[in-house]
């Protein structure tokens, strides 16, 4: 299962899964994580509206509530959609940085 099936959504579904690898979190707690994670500032709708997705594929589920708060942790299918993802995301990144390497300076202009 790929990402891309969450449209729009597809980078906030990565960093939600990423926030949920190290265990459950509520929607505040998630926010926070993911600035701190990847220094991206994500709205609560754009939140809210991925979590519904991501527990509509069963890669997440929603926990009993605490308080005002409900949690979400993630299910055995999105550990397995996290780890493909960041496997491929791995893989660019090794691939890009070999790219800057061959006859490419720090800015990425070729150099003589």
């Amino acid at each position: 299962m790929a990402l891309t099936e969450l449209g729009p959504f597809a980078d906030a579904g990565l960093l939600i899964l990423a926030s949920l690898a190290d265990g459950p979190k509520h929607g505040y707690a998630m926010l926070q994580d993911i600035e701190a994670l990847a220094g991206v500032h994500m709205g609560p709708g754009t939140l809210y509206t991925t979590l519904s997705q991501l527990q509509q594929r069963g890669w997440i589920e929603a926990l009993p509530s605490e308080e005002r708060r409900r949690p979400y942790r993630l299910t055995s299918a999105g550990v397995a959609v996290l780890r493909e993802q960041l496997l491929r995301l791995e893989g660019f990144t090794a691939a890009g940085l070999e790219r800057l390497g061959r006859g490419r300076g720090a800015e990425g202009v070729i150099t003589p």
